[in-house]
């Protein structure tokens, strides 16, 4: 039996990721902070301290692959000075201490499938609005630009060890755990379809499921190595992504509008991203190999929110 060592495994990513490694028949560690004890079978946690500079070293050894999701949420809380900093540093500064124990450490780590984000594009050109962003576009001059390049180019070092290396660059993640979701679903069940500024941002999203296969894609394929956007290949805008689950709750869901002002005085520099558009491209994981099973947008959402349907004539 393999084992996978995750770091952000508690969050609800990890979560979901990680009832997919048990269920493939995988060991799982995840590293925590605090001292964990499971009952579950094959699933296991080992601390590490950030700011001691410390991971429990039979974690290191014990794993054949790692997955590396660990960082503050994005979306949380506004983004005040503190906030950005806490953001950056514990992506850069945990994937430090993951190089730091490779080199310091035996160990048999054949891959590392690390995280990172589409924040890493800009808004919307010419170019991408055609055809979407692909891996080798230019990073963004953004606060969430580089702050992806800073975090991707943390984890390059383990390159020169002989590990195999995959960075996703993961879009918005629909789950029914929460997340993004959980807050376009609050004005729906009311009957709202709360449209984000004009509507007309492109957001590139995934259902988490794909996600998780995704990331098993990469850690199982020995020829995936690089950059891959973790995007469903149907983009589409906020408006029709609003609507389309609004409907899902009330037949008569009614559109309006959340002024782009507005946004900005209740979210401050965050709006930025909520109201950027930025088309990004699924084609370098397709031609990899990797199929999704949740390839357009209505299908994302008949799974998501088939428990919460209304009656309805087409159902």
């Amino acid at each position: 039996m393999q084992t996978i060592l995750i770091t952000g495994g508690t969050g609800m990513v990890g979560q979901s990721l990680t009832n997919v490694l048990l269920a493939k028949g995988y060991q799982v560690i995840v590293l925590t902070r605090q001292q964990k004890q499971s009952s579950r079978a094959h699933f296991s946690f080992a601390q590490w301290d950030l700011n001691k500079g410390w991971i429990d070293p039979a974690a290191i050894a014990a794993a054949d692959y790692i997955i590396h999701l660990a960082g503050e949420g994005v979306a949380d809380k506004r983004w005040t000075a503190a906030r950005k900093k806490a953001i950056l540093d514990s992506r850069v500064n945990s994937s430090a201490l993951l190089v730091k124990a490779l080199k310091e450490h035996p160990n048999k780590v054949k891959a590392i499938v690390a995280a990172s984000a589409i924040g890493w594009y800009g808004p919307d050109n010419e170019k991408s609005t055609a055809s979407g962003f692909v891996e080798t576009d230019l990073v963004d001059s953004s606060f969430l630009g580089d702050t992806c390049r800073q975090w991707e180019e943390s984890m390059h070092p383990v390159k020169a060890l002989g590990i195999r290396l995959v960075t996703i660059r993961i879009g918005i993640v629909f789950n029914k755990m929460g997340g993004a979701l959980a807050e376009f679903m609050k004005p729906a069940k009311l009957g709202a379809a709360a449209i984000l500024g004009d509507g007309q941002q492109m957001v590139s999203w995934i259902h988490q499921q794909d996600l998780n296969r995704l990331m098993l894609f990469a850690l199982e394929t020995e020829q995936v190595a690089g950059v891959y956007n973790a995007v469903a290949p149907d983009p589409v805008n906020n408006a029709i992504l609003t609507k389309a689950i609004a409907s899902r709750f009330h037949t008569w869901a009614i559109p309006f509008h959340v002024p782009s002002f507005i946004l900005k005085v209740m979210l401050g520099e965050m709006s930025v991203e909520v109201l950027k558009s930025a088309k990004v491209s699924a084609s370098k994981i397709l031609a990899a190999g990797f199929k999704f099973d949740y390839a357009s947008i209505d299908e994302a959402l008949d799974d998501l929110l088939i428990s919460n349907w209304s009656s309805r004539s087409n159902h």
